[in-house]
């Protein structure tokens, strides 16, 4: 035996090994054997993941949109778990804690979380997942732990504090928020997807007075009217313009995009009145036709954004007190070893009749 392999023996023994779903390139992925994550700064948690879930940009990364995510990663940017070791620098919390994991990595101390645009934290950002290993494995490292962690309130559903990872705060602060619903409006939301559905719910805070869902999948938009939808629209039997148009005076104050590609933005375009705030939510693959000359006599806004979680500790309180239930949007549950299944049903969410999945022990 060569000194070489030897080596590497002696340092496949000594290393700790998990399991992860890894990303293999475009198209590919694998429920594989990684090395378990180490403290690698002072203000580090490793975090044993108890329960996560699969996000539509996950299905985005694996088409290959998201380029800037490479061969050998370790997806997931959602989830809940007890930690398992905290860097000397930690002060917020302790090992054995209960935490959820915030889909957004913030120091708290650059020029981006001061504005509380944490999605643009000189060293963090969404990096779970995507520019560091992330949560669907058995362990994952959190950077900047004290701010990129929430105690989970003793006896809380810790299915819905998974949908507060990411899907929630994403549809209230970059639909909802952006998009400045009001009271009275009247909001279109295409896409009822996770993402959409999240912001239907968060949507109900403003006191909308018409909430029109727009998806082709027909399980979606009869879960969409128990969430609060007031109307639901599918576009492979109705023309959405001339349904809204017949709807309304002259088309909807808020458009929120949902989905991520160009035909569900032309929808936004044709429907918004003017005066009205288009909320792009989706994570868009390929460029969109902007029909600005039709546009901006309108007075129209146009919205775009990552989510900063900055809203997570108001909606970890709604959700505690029974104002909303997010664990509802869960259709699927899995074990570990059965992600890859997961993934085959997320992926084809309409067929499966699936929402949001959840994947734990």
């Amino acid at each position: 035996m060569s000194t070489n392999v030897m080596e590497a023996v002696k340092v496949t023994e000594n290393t700790a090994i998990m399991k992860g779903l890894v990303y293999q390139g475009p198209g590919e992925k694998k429920w594989m054997d990684v090395p378990k994550p180490k403290i690698l700064a002072p203000t580090d948690a490793v975090v044993k993941i108890l329960k996560t879930t699969i996000c539509g940009t996950d299905l985005h990364i694996l088409k290959g949109d998201v380029p800037t995510v490479t061969k050998g990663r370790v997806l997931g940017h959602e989830g809940v778990g007890i930690i398992e070791e905290i860097g000397t620098a930690v002060n917020n919390f302790k090992k054995g804690d209960h935490v959820l994991i915030s889909c957004i990595t913030s120091c708290g101390k650059c020029e981006y979380c001061k504005k509380q645009m944490y999605s643009h934290c000189e060293d963090g950002g969404w990096i779970l997942g995507h520019l560091i290993d992330g949560t669907q494995a058995g362990f994952v490292r959190i950077p900047h732990a004290d701010n990129s962690l929430y105690k989970i309130p003793a006896g809380a559903n810790e299915e819905a504090m998974v949908m507060l990872s990411d899907i929630l705060p994403t549809g209230h602060e970059i639909g909802v928020i952006n998009g400045t619903v009001k009271p009275g409006d009247t909001i279109a939301i295409i896409g009822a997807g996770p993402i959409g559905m999240s912001a239907l719910l968060t949507a109900q805070f403003y006191s909308p007075s018409k909430i029109i869902m727009v998806d082709m999948d027909e399980n979606r938009l009869a879960v969409a009217k128990t969430f609060g939808a007031t109307h639901t629209i599918n576009p492979t039997k109705d023309d959405v313009a001339k349904l809204i148009a017949k709807e309304t005076k002259d088309g909807v104050d808020v458009a929120i995009e949902a989905v991520g590609i160009p035909q569900t933005f032309d929808i936004c375009q044709e429907i918004i009145r003017p005066g009205g705030h288009i909320a792009n939510v989706g994570v868009h693959g390929k460029s969109v036709d902007l029909q600005l000359q039709k546009l901006w006599i309108q007075n129209i806004t146009i919205t775009t954004g990552l989510v900063n979680t900055n809203t997570t500790p108001m909606l970890l309180k709604t959700v505690e007190s029974n104002g909303i239930s997010p664990e509802k949007l869960i259709t699927h549950r899995f074990k570990f070893d059965q992600i890859m299944d997961a993934y085959e049903v997320f992926g084809n969410a309409a067929r499966e009749k699936a929402i949001k999945v959840i994947i734990g022990d």
